[in-house]
């Protein structure tokens, strides 16, 4: 008797936690370590009052940006290559990969108003110097 065996699975039926997906050497891993994502929280939190909608974390808000910036991508285009990237939705601090950014392109404008420029700038320098120090 012969039995199918060509009941694959899709990428949808088994979600593993992002980090056992992911190679330690990749740069956006690498820049994740390298953060000090408290003092960038700190900064990040003072901009809210203790009432009204939840905020998106500052990874998620910080990391987008960064993203933009790193790979000059406009907000539309940003949100789609982290809905496609494991890598990014690490560097995010999601822990499990999803077929979609949990933010839309609008939103980012939002997170421009509350992180500056300069920090977003200085992480994108260090993802430059992982570059560089992977070739």
């Amino acid at each position: 008797m012969y039995k199918q065996t060509l009941n694959q699975l899709t990428v949808y039926d088994y979600i593993a936690p992002i980090e056992e997906l992911l190679s330690p050497e990749n740069r956006w891993v690498k820049l994740a370590q390298q953060v000090d994502w408290l003092s960038i929280e700190e900064e990040y939190a003072s901009h809210f009052s203790h009432g009204g909608k939840q905020a998106f974390g500052v990874r998620v808000a910080f990391g987008s940006l960064v993203v933009k910036k790193a790979l000059h991508l406009s907000d539309q285009q940003t949100t789609l290559l982290i809905g496609e990237s494991p890598y990014l939705q690490y560097f995010l601090g999601m822990n499990e990969f999803r077929p979609k950014a949990p933010f839309s392109a609008r939103t980012m404008a939002s997170f421009r108003r509350r992180i500056p420029d300069n920090i977003i700038a200085e992480a994108v320098r260090e993802l430059n110097r992982c570059e560089t120090a992977a070739k």
